[in-house]
């Protein structure tokens, strides 16, 4: 696979990865790898899945949010996809990010947080 970094638009909202920034709406446009793609690919997946899992969970009223390892699961994931975006992202992305809160450390391009 290339180390070359393409443009891609990103839309959280039904994880969209787009190199086209005109014909679909997205919240961050990133500088990426092959890999670094592949690997928030996964994620989006991952969080897909778990997704469905939540909806059959939904429908078992004992089993509370905080205690439900599906949405501990999700929350993490969403975690990781923020901070590889904020690692990729350009600048309106790392601030947007930032404003959010949603990262417990913030992460560097050389993998380790601060």
């Amino acid at each position: 696979m290339s180390k070359v970094k393409d443009t891609y638009y990103i839309y959280l909202a039904n994880g969209q990865i787009s190199r086209d920034g005109e014909s679909s709406p997205w919240n961050f446009k990133i500088q990426a790898t092959d890999e670094e793609i592949t690997t928030l690919r996964e994620y989006f997946n991952q969080n897909s899945e778990t997704e469905i899992e939540n909806f059959y969970r939904a429908h078992v009223p004992y089993i509370q949010y905080h205690y439900d390892r599906e949405n501990d699961a999700y929350d993490m994931t969403i975690q990781k996809i923020y901070g590889l975006i904020y690692e990729l992202g350009d600048e309106e992305a790392k601030n947007h990010i930032e404003s959010m809160g949603i990262l417990q450390e913030k992460p560097t391009t050389d993998g380790l947080s601060q």
